[in-house]
């Protein structure tokens, strides 16, 4: 038999627009016709050769249509879909959740012969479900028969209802509703029930604005296909669940609103977020657990972190913890609250290491398991990490962050595999340290927006609404041998500390009093490069870099050995040496007046093979002009 779509498959779809299940969905083939990319998504017409819907295909479907599994007028089999009404219109919207390909593209569109007036009545009025069932047509004079159905429908009705007083909550909505896949779901959609386990909690925020002051938390839903959505909840609906939800757990949700997701803030890959309040209804679902997919990582290695620095994409790590530091207190700004904090060092195959620093919660409760397990080199798998770029390369967690201690997953196996046998005994370099100017190892801020000094100092208003960051090579040509180049600070924080009364130095941050404490640079100096010049500030480690000692060494020049000469002929060493210099330039108001502030965030030597590369394809580009 010639491979074809459904008899009336349009009109079966309308008919039932929300199937209680698969199994319920008799065999539905239609043709693909006008398939297009709508945004993230491919949409194309539904044809049964009488009848058209617009439809949507959902997002796993993306590979096959790019492979060319699925085709412009070719045929595939709807095993599941969910009909919404589109917004404004009378029109339908046709969403497949789960299909497969029957036939690749056909050489024309599939067409139906002219029907009798009688069939084309009955497809524009579909039928209802139990009609399209049970209905049989006796003859042309349109009697038609039907079963009686009074008795068993009250029979199932009492069944039912016998069920669902027996049941729990969570079971009597699944009865109740049908489930609806992640995918499916729109802003313009009734009533609807998701089956989503709870992948990642934020955690409660408080803000202030114009309106009050309020509180705020989000989470991530994932749902059996993998799809993922960001939900979020405010003030009462915000304490209402925030002790419900807890993380891994599998969850019935239903009444909340959705809209259009702002990209700048999203942290999933999905189209929509959703938000929860005092009205929307959560159930814990009990012992389904196995039918949701568990977290899922997207694992970065270390030595290719470099990329991320200071982006907005998150990443996945997973190593073996070397060291754990004890809980430290960082005053936020803002507001002088106290915010727990605890840096782990994590290594991994590439026998790179990184500082993660574990903030408010995840410093108090996992950091402090680390620390004490420790001695045991446990792995860590730790989700949504933000890269920056204190010390070269570093890891901070977020409120959705989450850790996971020696996770039963494969990398965690053979992760485990690779340090007992070789890297217990492997000699680790930090990522921060040891990165290379190469894009290929990660450092690509080195290389990527490379611009000339006169491309900022003429831009006066780069840096005004966010940080701007560009890349440069530049000698520095003028360190002011007269400026205060360093401060006293904290041994513990870094802070800058005040002599105390007595002896010692008092840091504020740290509220104790110590003995000694450390000179950090805090330097001004004049860089220049081929087009113009300009001051920059650099601080500690960088400073170390360009001077080639550190504030301490500097410090005992000057002073304890009263060689002045000697430390202006450091100073002096220090210039005319070319560096690739990685920039933030930023506004500052200064007696009402806005000035730029460049600030060196990275500084690396030249690697002259790498620097060659990149000046050759400088010059293919002018050669080649796109």
């Amino acid at each position: 038999m010639a491979k074809s779509v459904s008899q009336d498959a349009i009109s079966t779809i309308l008919a039932n627009p929300s199937p209680d299940s698969s199994s319920d969905i008799p065999e539905i083939i239609v043709q693909v016709l006008d398939l297009k990319l709508t945004g993230n998504r491919y949409t194309f017409n539904a044809s049964d050769g009488k009848m058209k819907l617009r439809a949507i295909f959902p997002s796993n479907m993306s590979s096959e249509i790019i492979t060319g599994s699925v085709q412009n007028k070719g045929l595939v089999r709807i095993l599941d879909y969910t009909l919404n009404d589109i917004p404004n219109k009378s029109e339908k919207y046709l969403i497949v959740t789960k299909c497969e390909v029957v036939s690749p593209a056909l050489e024309t569109e599939i067409k139906a012969e002219v029907e009798t007036e009688e069939h084309d009545t009955v497809l524009k009025k579909p039928k209802l479900e139990y009609e399209a069932r049970y209905e049989a047509k006796a003859d042309v004079s349109g009697i038609i028969l039907k079963p009686k159905q009074e008795i068993v429908s009250k029979s199932a009705a009492q069944i039912v209802h016998e069920q669902r007083t027996n049941m729990a909550p969570s079971s009597r909505m699944s009865m109740t509703r049908r489930v609806h896949p992640l995918v499916s779901l729109n802003p313009y959609q009734g009533n609807w029930m998701i089956k989503v386990r709870l992948t990642s909690k934020g955690n409660m925020r408080t803000y202030k604005n114009a309106r009050g002051e309020g509180c705020v938390f989000n989470v991530e839903l994932t749902d059996e296909d993998g799809t993922q959505i960001q939900a979020t909840m405010f003030n009462e609906a915000a304490r209402k669940f925030y002790e419900k939800f807890q993380l891994g757990k599998v969850y019935y949700i239903s009444r909340g609103t959705l809209k259009v997701a702002n990209k700048q803030f999203k942290t999933v890959q999905n189209d929509y977020e959703m938000t929860l309040n005092e009205n929307s209804v959560v159930e814990e679902a009990s012992n389904e657990e196995t039918f949701i997919p568990e977290t899922k990582f997207n694992f970065v290695p270390i030595d290719q972190l470099g990329p991320y620095v200071n982006g907005r994409e998150l990443v996945d790590i997973i190593g073996v913890v070397q060291s754990v530091s004890p809980v430290s207190n960082i005053k936020r700004r803002i507001d002088n609250e106290n915010i727990p904090k605890r840096d782990l060092i994590v290594a991994d195959e590439t026998k790179k290491t990184v500082v993660v620093s574990l903030w408010n919660e995840l410093a108090n409760n996992v950091g402090q398991e680390l620390f004490d397990n420790a001695d045991k080199s446990p792995i860590v798998a730790i989700k949504s990490l933000k890269v920056n770029d204190f010390q070269g390369v570093s890891l901070s967690t977020l409120g959705k962050s989450s850790v996971m201690i020696n996770p039963d997953i494969p990398e965690a196996k053979k992760l485990r595999s690779w340090y007992d046998s070789e890297g217990k005994g492997s000699s680790m370099a930090s990522i921060g340290s040891g990165l290379s100017p190469s894009s290929k190892t990660g450092a690509r801020s080195m290389y990527t927006d490379r611009v000339s000094l006169t491309h900022i100092t003429s831009n006066p208003s780069l840096g005004d609404e966010k940080p701007a960051f560009f890349s440069i090579k530049a000698f520095v040509s003028l360190i002011r041998p007269e400026q205060a180049m360093w401060y006293r600070a904290c041994k513990t924080c870094n802070k800058k500390v005040t002599e105390a009364v007595g002896s010692g130095y008092w840091c504020e941050g740290c509220q104790k009093n110590d003995e000694e404490c450390n000179l950090r640079y805090i330097m001004v100096s004049k860089i220049s490069d081929t087009r113009g010049e300009a001051w920059v500030s650099a601080f500690n480690e960088e400073a170390e870099k360009i001077v080639g000692c550190s504030a301490d060494e500097l410090d005992k020049l000057k002073s304890e050995q009263g060689d002045i000469d000697g430390y202006q002929q450091k100073l002096k060493e220090a210039t005319w040496v070319p560096h690739l210099f990685k920039v933030s330039v930023t506004q500052n108001e200064y007696n009402n007046e806005k000035r730029q502030r460049i600030t060196v965030k990275a500084v690396a030597p030249i690697d002259f093979a790498e620097e060659s590369r990149f000046l050759l394809e400088e010059i293919k580009k002018m050669r080649n002009p796109q």
